[in-house]
């Protein structure tokens, strides 16, 4: 007989290095793909884009393939249609794409650097009736745009600034959502010790908001500047009241007096949806040059504590 007796019971191999003790062990399983909420996903992106792919379509055809072809068969009118509809009426859609820009451009940057000044204030000031302040503003989110817009018009026939391009761009000016967002991101991105400390070092208000609140703010700022564009860009009701001068009018409002002339006048049709394709480039310009900034600005505005 040996000195060294064979164990009874075997020993149990030791579990594998990063597992659980009494867990089986084997190839991780893989995930089963979620059918419903994938196909609602797709079937929610065909609704959104097959608008789109219609008109990016249609705007390839002449008047008379417009409404005797296929309708997803592209044709080959595109550069046709964009030359007459440049031609229409002297160039008068560039005008319309030209105020476009300014009503959007210059109402989202006014209404941007009001959204910053409110929502900075709102969110480190402490003041008397701040609160209900606040929720009278919020109460705006709630308002629907047309319950306004007669009022707003009555307002500037008042101030007589009807038809002109203030009587558009002044009640842009302040947005209920963009001071929301302001104070809510003001809130969260601004540390309350930042603010002493700059007031400890002599600063005054404004240079602290200047020099500390809009560079931590400028995430958020990035996003009230988008909405408020693409909002101000897509707005109907406000142009299409205020204004009786077509040389005045937005995008929108001048492809709509278009697309009315067009009962009459079907070869109009093809100029209106060549029109509508060109009025969405901007927007995804804006967008795609916004989003770089848009990550730059989140990645630079972390504070470490």
């Amino acid at each position: 007989m040996s000195g060294l007796a064979s164990p009874t019971h075997a020993r149990k191999a030791a579990p594998a290095a990063g597992t659980t003790p009494g867990t089986p062990q084997g190839p991780p399983r893989t995930r089963r793909t979620a059918l419903l909420p994938t196909a609602a996903l797709v079937l929610g992106a065909l609704y959104c884009l097959l608008p789109v792919a219609w008109v990016l379509v249609a705007a390839t055809k002449s008047g008379s393939e417009l409404f005797s072809t296929f309708t997803f068969l592209p044709g080959d009118g595109l550069a046709d249609n964009v030359a007459e509809l440049g031609a229409y009426r002297d160039g008068i859609y560039w005008r319309w794409m030209g105020n476009s820009l300014l009503y959007a451009g210059l109402g989202a940057l006014l209404s941007t650097v009001v959204s910053a000044f409110a929502g900075y204030a709102l969110a480190v000031y402490r003041f008397p009736g701040r609160e209900a302040f606040f929720n009278v503003i919020l109460t705006g989110v709630l308002m629907p745009p047309v319950i306004l817009a007669i009022p707003q018009y009555l307002l500037m026939a008042e101030a007589d600034l009807t038809d002109t391009y203030l009587s558009v761009l002044l009640p842009l000016v302040l947005s209920p959502y963009g001071v929301y967002l302001g104070r809510v991101y003001a809130e969260a991105a601004i540390p309350t010790e930042l603010v002493e400390a700059g007031r400890m070092d002599g600063a005054g208000e404004l240079r602290i908001f200047l020099r500390i609140a809009v560079p931590m703010m400028s995430p958020g700022l990035v996003t009230i500047f988008l909405f408020q564009f693409v909002a101000i860009w897509n707005n109907f009701l406000l142009p299409f009241i205020m204004l009786g001068d077509d040389e005045k009018f937005p995008m929108t409002v001048g492809l709509f007096t278009l697309l009315k002339q067009g009962a009459s006048q079907p070869a109009l049709y093809t100029l209106v949806i060549t029109g509508a394709l060109l009025a969405v480039v901007p927007l995804v310009a804006l967008f795609l040059v916004i989003q770089r900034f848009w990550s730059l600005d989140l990645l630079s505005g972390a504070v470490k504590s």
